[in-house]
C-alpha cells in the first residue's frame, strides 16, 4: 500500500518536472550572477597607459643623466628604448628599459608608421601623443615640447 497525502493522492519518492526546473532556474541565475562579477584578468588600459608614461618619464631622465639621447618606439605591438652614443642608436634592453609589449586586446594609435619620442640630453622632445584603448575605453599618453610626460583619460 502507498501512502497517501491529505488531498487523497497517492505519493511518489523523488521530485516533480517543476521542482527541477527551478531549482536550475536558481542555478543559472546565481551562475551568472557570479560570472558578472568576476574582474576581467587582462590588466586595464590604464595599467598600459600608466606603465608607458613611467617608462618614458625614465627614458627622459636618462637622457638627462647620461648626457645622451634617449629614443622610445612605440609600435602596434609594443615599445622598446634605444640610446644614441655619437654614431649609432643602440637598443637598451635592461631594467625599465627591455621591450614591452602591450596588454592582451590594447591598441595603440597611431602606429603607422611607429611613434618615435626622442628625449635630447636636457629632457626636450617633439611633442608627441598615443592613444591607447580596448573594448570602450581610451587613454592617451602625451609628451609636449619639454619632455614633460602626462596622461589624459
Amino acid at each position: 500500500m502507498t501512502p497517501t497525502s491529505a488531498t487523497g493522492r497517492s505519493r511518489r519518492a523523488g521530485f516533480t518536472l517543476v521542482e527541477l526546473l527551478m531549482t536550475v532556474a536558481i542555478m543559472g541565475v546565481a551562475a551568472g550572477a557570479v560570472v558578472l562579477s568576476m574582474p576581467d584578468p587582462r590588466p586595464s588600459v590604464g595599467e598600459d597607459a600608466e606603465r608607458f608614461a613611467a617608462r618614458l618619464q625614465r627614458a627622459r631622465e636618462e637622457a638627462i643623466l647620461s648626457n645622451r639621447s634617449v629614443a622610445v618606439e612605440a609600435s602596434a605591438v609594443g615599445y622598446a628604448f634605444a640610446a644614441f652614443d655619437g654614431e649609432r642608436w643602440s637598443p637598451l634592453q635592461e631594467g625599465p628599459f627591455r621591450r614591452e609589449p602591450w596588454s592582451d586586446g590594447v591598441m595603440a594609435a597611431p602606429v603607422e608608421p611607429p611613434l618615435r619620442v626622442t628625449f635630447d640630453p636636457t629632457g626636450v622632445a617633439e611633442p608627441a601623443r598615443l592613444v591607447l584603448s580596448r573594448d570602450s575605453r581610451s587613454i592617451a599618453v602625451a609628451v609636449d615640447g619639454a619632455g614633460e610626460v602626462s596622461i589624459d583619460d
